[in-house]
């Protein structure tokens, strides 16, 4: 089995191809410029190596040995130019690849067809291919249209609108024609590029068995999920306004959707078949790929999502209130100066006579309105002040996941017009540990969002006040 490195393993692709790699038995490496963010999501036969595509002296040492690579990165998140940023780090890696003896680079680009100039995304993403074929090394590229799957950034965009929109503005992009294809099906490609013979540079189109436009996505979603939503076509709505506009309703930061959606201009169908007469891949079509995106989404929120992934060029959006399909997410970090099992021992003990850190009595009142309002308050305390263990009751949550000195997750059980999630997790850094906390809640219907954003101020100060007192009493050695 071929030595293998994954760049991009904190991104969307990249974050889903890492365990199939590992489930093969892969001998798998991964480059992060942060190595500690990744430690947690990778199996502990996964080698993690610290590299910056930006900086070629840190390419040599991550290439070492490897006999295939995968380039899943891209800079589109990034500040200034990040056409130039792409170029750059493709040339930096395809150039430290071919001093280091790799035999293949397996890269996934964005397809395009038609005579209609390219929007500088998919133009990005061409370039990057041909860059990293001017380096020698032979290079597998796949091509693929929108990518269908829980957390894409394609995907979540068609969602969002679709959830909360019933009546839609349509510009002419809407009724541009693309291949779907499903995210298993893109993972099954990547993955099966390993078992190609060497040889010359190829090229493969992949999508799903339907010709779709992205109003056909949208009316399928609708479908599927039981939602009735009427749609307006109007013949001028600028990328410029739209990328605003949807920065409103959806997951995509307005500078990002402009850039998408100028994309949305191109036709992306496969007009080269050839990827099903080399793979034995038939990739399922939009239906099922929607279908299976739904089915999984709870398993697809614990793997990645598109505002995970750090571009190439550094920038990250904000952890706070991030969005995640139906699911509204409040994120925060802090470092601690101890080790991560003391780091984890008041996130152990959270809750029952101890109290939440910081501000008890507003989560004393919460539980006293939720017992009004027929909940179960906070009077069912805690089972063992040090131990939790799945199943277990604290307070006004169930413990749905425990993993001792890491992860702590907990489920609501108390009255809110939706799901609610309290998830902690600890995780080594250089000289101490990282304590991420994440809210995440699940809004049911229009007064879910209400709710959620009404609670927003609050939610600032209960849970960064709290996540600061963690850390005070991790340093403190107090439970």
């Amino acid at each position: 089995m071929a030595s293998v490195l994954v760049t991009g393993a904190t991104g969307y692709i990249g974050g889903r191809l890492v365990p199939v790699l590992e489930a093969a038995g892969v001998r798998l490496r991964c480059l992060a410029r942060q190595p500690a963010a990744l430690a947690s999501r990778v199996a502990p036969t996964t080698e993690i190596v610290a590299g910056d595509l930006l900086d070629p002296a840190s390419l040599d040492c991550a290439l070492t040995g490897i006999e295939v690579a995968y380039y899943l990165v891209h800079s589109m998140g990034a500040h200034g130019d990040y056409r130039d940023t792409d170029r750059v780090a493709a040339r930096n890696f395809g150039e430290a690849a071919r001093r280091a003896g790799v035999r293949r680079i397996v890269y996934l680009g964005g397809l395009a067809t038609g005579e209609e100039p390219l929007s500088k995304h998919l133009e990005s993403r061409i370039a990057t291919g041909h860059a990293l074929r001017e380096s020698g090394v032979p290079v597998v590229e796949f091509r693929a249209s929108v990518v269908i799957g829980s957390g894409s950034l394609s995907f979540e965009l068609i969602r969002a609108l679709v959830e909360r929109l019933p009546i839609m503005i349509c510009p002419r992009w809407v009724s541009t024609l693309a291949q779907p294809i499903g995210i298993d099906d893109v993972l099954a490609y990547l993955a099966m590029a390993l078992q190609l013979p060497d040889g010359e540079n190829r090229t493969f189109e992949i999508g799903g068995t339907d010709q779709a436009s992205y109003g056909d996505v949208m009316r399928e979603y609708a479908r599927q999920r039981g939602l009735k939503r009427v749609m307006i076509s109007v013949p001028l709505l600028t990328p410029r306004l739209s990328s605003l506009w949807l920065g409103l309703v959806t997951p995509v930061y307005a500078r990002v959707g402009r850039e998408l959606i100028a994309g949305l201009k191109n036709r992306s169908v496969v007009t080269d078949p050839a990827a099903l007469g080399v793979f034995p891949i038939r990739p399922v079509g939009l239906g099922e790929a929607i279908g299976r995106a739904l089915r999984y989404e709870d398993r697809a929120f614990a793997l990645t999502r598109w505002s995970d992934a750090r571009s190439s060029g550094g920038a990250r959006p904000s952890p706070a209130d991030a969005r995640f399909g139906g699911k509204l997410v409040d994120r925060r970090q802090i470092r601690v100066a101890v080790d991560a099992d003391r780091a984890f021992v008041p996130i152990a003990s959270i809750g029952g006579e101890r109290g939440w850190y910081f501000g008890t009595w507003l989560w004393r009142l919460r539980g006293a309105i939720d017992l009004v309002c027929g909940g179960v308050g906070m009077r069912r305390g805690r089972r063992d002040p040090d131990a939790p263990a799945v199943g277990d009751t604290l307070d006004f949550w169930r413990v749905e996941a425990y993993e001792p000195g890491r992860r702590l997750r907990l489920a609501a059980e108390m009255k809110v017009p939706g799901r609610a999630w309290l998830e902690f997790e600890v995780t080594p850094d250089a000289g101490g540990a990282l304590v991420h906390q994440t809210a995440v809640f699940e809004p049911a219907g229009l007064f879910g969002l209400v709710y959620w954003h009404a609670l927003l101020p609050v939610h600032a100060v209960m849970f960064g006040g709290m996540l600061r007192k963690i850390a005070q009493r991790a340093l403190g050695g107090r439970r």
